[in-house]
């Protein structure tokens, strides 16, 4: 496969995290959803960090804040902070087992919650509830799934 059509399995699964994203779902789900987004992004960013850095997680995070209605700049601002994490300690991150490597991108999905309800704060007058931290548990409960699916694929298409 050639190198163009190999990267653009990226994009591809980025765009794809994008739709489960803004996906309708039940309002009792609605509230535990995963950042999907962010989850694909910090995944690449752990596998290819000269690939998929802070632009793409901030391009990504204002196509979010588009498609889900919020105040421009908001996610792109959190997803650049958390992904700028994860691309500076990639490589020991990666040398974490696939539990280990959970809890730490629970701590580091807690951060983009606690971003998104403090900029929310001071924009909008949004208040805290215990309920906006349902997407850090599931987050931490969807990655074993989402890192075996995506390391599969990166190594079957042999992306590098």
């Amino acid at each position: 496969m050639r190198k163009p059509q190999r990267l653009g399995f990226i994009y591809l699964s980025i765009f794809v995290a994008l739709l489960l994203t803004v996906m309708p779902m039940p309002q009792m789900v609605k509230l535990a959803r995963p950042d999907w987004a962010l989850l694909v992004l910090m995944y690449w960013t752990m596998a290819l960090p000269q690939r998929v850095s802070v632009m793409t997680a901030f391009f990504t995070g204002f196509i979010v804040d588009v498609l889900v209605g919020t105040v421009l700049g908001v996610n792109a601002l959190a997803f650049a902070v958390v992904i700028f994490a994860v691309a500076q300690h990639h490589l020991k991150m990666r040398n974490f087992s696939v539990v280990q490597q959970s809890l730490l991108l629970g701590m580091l999905l807690a951060l983009y919650q606690l971003l998104l309800f403090w900029l929310s704060h001071f924009l909008t007058g949004v208040y805290f509830r215990p309920q906006y931290l349902w997407p850090v548990l599931t987050g931490m409960l969807v990655w074993p799934w989402l890192f075996w699916l995506l390391r599969r694929y990166r190594r079957q298409l042999k992306i590098q």
